[in-house]
């Protein structure tokens, strides 16, 4: 039951818990270590668990700054939370999206703390950064497109299947990521791919798939994937450390790169 009760927001707050290791104690003090402070937070915030991974991520890297920087939480103003947002663009070089995400979680941190007397709300009054509306991608023209999949066609059966379905379908690198072979389905007639989107739940959404799109999908399973089953991967990776494992989406990426690198973009 004490596990059980870790994932729940609304735990009496008298209740001593140990959330992750921290001992989340039933009152908390502006001098109560960091760690148990945002286990506590967390603990309390009704969102998705993948939202909570989120905001524990991001504010850890709060907290060891103002670790590393010999500031003390309790004393935190304005005007540090500022200097925070600066060595996040500045020093680590995030985008201002990125450095917007960041900002947001320290704003509900506070606001939360705020409301349990435990620090005032420094945060209000810091914006996010704004965004530029600067020029930096573009979409391929045929020519281009064309010889991006010569590239591939001359790579390997898989790398090829990936970013033809990518190019014909629109999909994203996690739906891709995700996507099982049993997700290959039919559908009033027309061949389709069920798609668990990014920020969803489950797979709730289809995309159709044409011939162009799925036959170099069923090429690459009939020559390299016999035998598998409706819940693996559809795409697998060949490396020799993690030979039939699902791809995660970094190598998707570069996969990616690599072939718009490779025909000069």
């Amino acid at each position: 039951m004490e596990n059980q009760a870790l994932t729940l927001a609304n735990v009496p707050e008298s209740r001593t818990l140990v959330v992750n290791g921290t001992k989340v104690a039933p009152s908390l003090s502006a001098g109560a270590d960091w760690r148990q402070v945002l286990a506590y937070f967390i603990l309390r915030m009704n969102v998705k668990e993948s939202s909570k991974e989120l905001y524990k991520r991001t504010l850890t890297q709060y907290f060891l700054w103002i670790e590393e920087t010999g500031r003390n939480l309790a004393n935190i103003t304005d005007i540090d939370i500022e200097e925070y947002k600066s060595y996040l663009m500045t020093e680590r070089r995030l985008s201002a999206l990125t450095t917007g995400s960041y900002l947001i979680a320290v704003r509900k941190f506070y606001k939360f703390a705020e409301a349990r007397k435990l620090y005032p709300n420094v945060a209000t009054e810091v914006k996010t950064p704004k965004k530029k509306n600067t020029f930096k991608k573009m979409y391929l023209h045929e020519a281009e497109i064309s010889s991006l999949l010569d590239y591939y066609k001359e790579r390997s059966l898989r790398d090829f299947a990936i970013v033809n379905l990518i190019l014909r379908t629109g999909l994203r690198t996690i739906e891709v990521v995700r996507a099982d072979i049993g997700d290959l389905d039919i559908q009033d007639g027309k061949r389709v791919l069920r798609v668990w989107g990014k920020g969803h739940d489950e797979k709730d959404d289809i995309v159709v798939l044409t011939d162009k799109a799925y036959l170099p999908i069923k090429e690459y399973i009939d020559t390299f994937r016999k035998g598998a089953k409706g819940n693996d991967p559809l795409f697998v990776s060949s490396s020799n450390r993690v030979q039939g494992e699902r791809l995660c989406t970094k190598t998707i990426s570069c996969l990616c790169k690599e072939g718009l690198k490779a025909i000069g973009l």
